[in-house]
């Protein structure tokens, strides 16, 4: 999981403003990170099942992000997905 830290580093980096928790463009990037963490960490522990289970309900909840980020601020959308380094 991560630490207070690192969200708030992820915060700071693609916020819109100072405070911001909960624009998706945030939501998108703190997903991203527990996403790539829990791979990692699936790689070891290949018969770790709720910990799958877990990635792929983050992997489609980000995935709803993206859908929605694509239909409101197809800029931000694109912007996010390079800095991110997403395929799309």
């Amino acid at each position: 999981m991560l630490t207070t830290e690192e969200k708030e580093r992820i915060r700071k980096e693609y916020g819109i403003h100072e405070n911001d928790t909960g624009s998706a463009s945030v939501q998108i990037a703190i997903l991203t990170e527990k996403i790539n963490t829990l791979t990692e960490h699936l790689k070891v522990h290949k018969k770790d099942h709720s910990s799958r289970r877990g990635l792929l309900k983050m992997v489609g909840l980000r995935r709803r992000f993206l859908d929605y980020l694509t239909r409101t601020d197809n800029k931000t959308y694109k912007d996010l997905i390079k800095r991110l380094k997403l395929r799309k």
